[in-house]
């Protein structure tokens, strides 16, 4: 009898070994089938309004749809400049601070979810130092430079870490940089796809479109013919009434005036309004195609049964570019010689109801469009309006990291080969997702070339060019009309010290970032163009 007890006994414990890594693998299997798949879309100097649900006359039907279903933030941040927004967006952290384009202190969101079980791929702009393949990305196609002939490309395409040659045709279509990288990213799907796993991906989509040259093939250019004879005065009013009466935007912020340096509308002569509506429909021709190809992506999604299961979240890296480098003037946009940009009258459009542009650490320069489309897992809660929910909750690049770790069920790394990485400046989406009241960012720390800003609560200072700090109350006027610096210059003087404090211990700016600001306002100038008021502001 003692030997048939041990015999029953081993083999119930046997049954326990047997069954116990079944069951962990069931489990592991449950979690990845999960846990949500992540695509980031992220486009090149589009405005804060350039998008129909942001108040635009650009349709963007695709984009809207997952707003009306999503949600869609009226307060969210960039850096106001394209390589530094990449690296926040990457790492959570702030650009120096993560060691600018070297990131030699910064793990980027693939080497945080690829040791978690995520599958990690890119396609796009990089514009940062080596390439994606270096930092986690297992797939990558798109160009390592900072712009791009849209037609023809560059020497800097890359496939899979090898140099890629432009075609002149792709998948039986004229080669274009836009719809190519909406290509490859679902190349990229489909091979992850085929291999029947269950394994969540992350996929970053890194749009070059709208960035200048402005360039679109001729059918898309010409749908646009006449969408802009009424110039930018009209329109800037147009989609601020649309803001407000949407619900995006309360009332009481009033529509930032036009700048000195911006003609009138009615002043321009007409053989000058013609060359002015042009390039304005080229650059919306790219925003519709930019939008067409997410809503390629978006469909791929519905069409495998994964849209449900995947978190989308789109945004731009900086507000509405005023830099007009235009080369061959005579050439058509849709010659692949032509080089045209626009300049600040339409990006003051762009930045509706916002002042100031890229570069700057006003708002017009910081204040991007976030959508997000939310995983079943996730609730989608918030302030309703008649184009979906939103929320005013205020938040930043340096989010995304934070949220995706917390989705995933991933670690921040401490440490990334010789690279010691810096602690997590971003904090979660997820409780903004859910309708909670996120513990704010105290503060938000801007900085670009001698462009800075600091918000804390609803208090934001700002800096051009070294000119003197301006002080808004962002509750009562983000349209920054209303300077208080010399009713409040304790205030000024409070937040200006945490500024130098973060931007030295944290940021780790070198001396010539750090010089103090003027007594009055720096004349800010683009190109040709100056602002003739900006000293008496």
């Amino acid at each position: 009898m003692h030997l048939d007890f041990l015999i029953a006994t081993f083999k119930i414990i046997a049954m326990h070994l047997f069954f116990i890594p079944l069951l962990m693998t069931l489990i592991a299997s449950t979690l990845e089938a999960t846990r949500p798949n992540i695509v980031v879309i992220m486009a090149d100097d589009l405005g804060f309004s350039d998008l129909g649900c942001y108040g635009s006359e650009i349709p963007t039907p695709n984009l809207d749809g997952l707003a009306q279903k999503g949600l869609r933030f009226t307060q969210f941040y960039n850096t106001a400049k394209c390589h530094s927004s990449r690296v926040s967006l990457l790492t959570g952290l702030y650009c120096d601070q993560a060691g600018s384009e070297s990131l030699t202190r910064g793990a980027t969101i693939a080497e945080a979810l690829k040791p978690s079980g995520y599958h990690t791929m890119m396609v796009g702009k990089w514009h940062l130092s080596k390439q994606p393949t270096d930092f986690g990305f297992e797939r990558y196609w798109g160009h390592l430079s900072g712009a791009t002939n849209f037609f023809t490309g560059d020497q800097t395409f890359r496939l899979d870490g090898s140099p890629w040659s432009v075609p002149a045709t792709l998948n039986g279509k004229p080669f274009y940089t836009t719809t190519a990288i909406t290509d490859f990213a679902l190349d990229f799907l489909s091979d992850h796809t085929s291999d029947q796993t269950d394994q969540p991906f992350l996929l970053y989509c890194a749009y070059n479109a709208p960035h200048y040259p402005l360039q679109a093939p001729k059918k898309e250019v010409e749908s646009h013919d006449g969408n802009y004879r009424e110039g930018w005065d009209v329109l800037r009013q147009r989609r601020y009434a649309k803001q407000i009466a949407s619900g995006l935007l309360p009332g009481e912020w009033s529509l930032s005036p036009r700048a000195a340096h911006i003609p009138a509308w009615d002043l321009i002569n007409p053989s000058q309004k013609q060359w002015e509506e042009d390039r304005m429909e080229v650059y919306a021709a790219m925003v519709n195609i930019l939008d067409k190809e997410i809503g390629r992506i978006i469909d791929w999604l519905k069409q495998k049964d994964l849209f449900e299961n995947t978190l989308i979240l789109f945004c731009s890296d900086n507000g509405a570019c005023p830099f007009d480098r235009t080369r061959g003037k005579e050439k058509n946009p849709w010659d692949p010689d032509s080089y045209w940009c626009y300049d600040v009258g339409w990006a003051s459009l762009g930045n509706t109801p916002f002042r100031l542009y890229k570069q700057n650490q006003h708002e017009g320069g910081i204040s991007s469009p976030l959508i997000a489309h939310l995983p079943t897992s996730l609730t989608t809660s918030g302030r309703e309006t008649p184009l979906g929910k939103v929320t005013d909750q205020p938040a930043h690049l340096v989010d995304f990291m934070a949220t995706f770790l917390e989705i995933a069920g991933a670690r921040y790394p401490k440490k990334i080969g010789e690279r010691l990485i810096d602690p997590l400046v971003g904090k979660s989406l997820v409780p903004i997702f859910q309708g909670k009241q996120r513990v704010a960012h105290q503060p938000l720390y801007f900085h670009f070339g001698t462009d800075r800003a600091l918000r804390s609560g609803d208090w934001k200072i700002t800096s051009a060019k070294l000119g003197k700090w301006e002080l808004y109350n962002l509750k009562k006027d983000r349209t920054e009309t209303h300077d208080l610096a010399q009713q409040y210059p304790e205030k000024v003087k409070e937040m200006e010290e945490e500024w130098f404090q973060i931007a030295r211990n944290q940021d780790r700016l070198p001396e010539r970032f750090l010089k103090p600001v003027r007594k009055q306002l720096t004349p800010q100038k683009f190109g040709k163009r100056q602002d003739p008021s900006s000293q008496k502001r």
